[in-house]
């Protein structure tokens, strides 16, 4: 069984210690204590409640796409030259950096503060783990 300690759980969920304390105290997670003697939360239901607390905001483009990989944010850094250029967005808190064409960003009306999806279809995605955990 995998736990996960109260600061971690809430750093993974983006709420306050004191927020996964209550949720504590109300059920919503089962504590435990670990070798230490500190508060513990098991990894596979705090992953449930991340899962049903997840409020994603809308897609905005309403298009279906068979990729699953999906960030709506806010544009926060456009650096483009003639040809290219790297566009940054803030999606809750996770950056996503893309490359394309200055005449796509042209084309596109990216400005700093708009709102824009990155979608993400790839075959590759390398999962790490930390070192000694997972490993047989």
């Amino acid at each position: 069984m995998s736990t996960i300690r109260i600061s971690e759980a809430a750093r993974f969920l983006g709420v306050s210690d004191d927020t996964v304390r209550r949720w504590t105290d109300n059920g919503t997670l089962t504590p435990s204590k670990d070798a230490s003697g500190r508060l513990v939360v098991d990894g596979l239901e705090l992953a449930q409640v991340a899962r049903e607390q997840a409020q994603l905001p809308d897609d905005p483009t309403k298009v279906g796409r068979s990729a699953r990989n999906r960030f709506v944010g806010l544009v926060t850094g456009i650096t483009m030259d003639t040809v290219m250029a790297q566009v940054e967005l803030q999606c809750g808190p996770f950056r996503v950096v893309s490359l394309m064409s200055s005449e796509a960003v042209r084309e596109m009306g990216l400005e700093l503060g708009s709102v824009a999806t990155a979608v993400v279809k790839a075959t590759t995605v390398i999962i790490e783990t930390p070192q000694g955990k997972g490993t047989a």
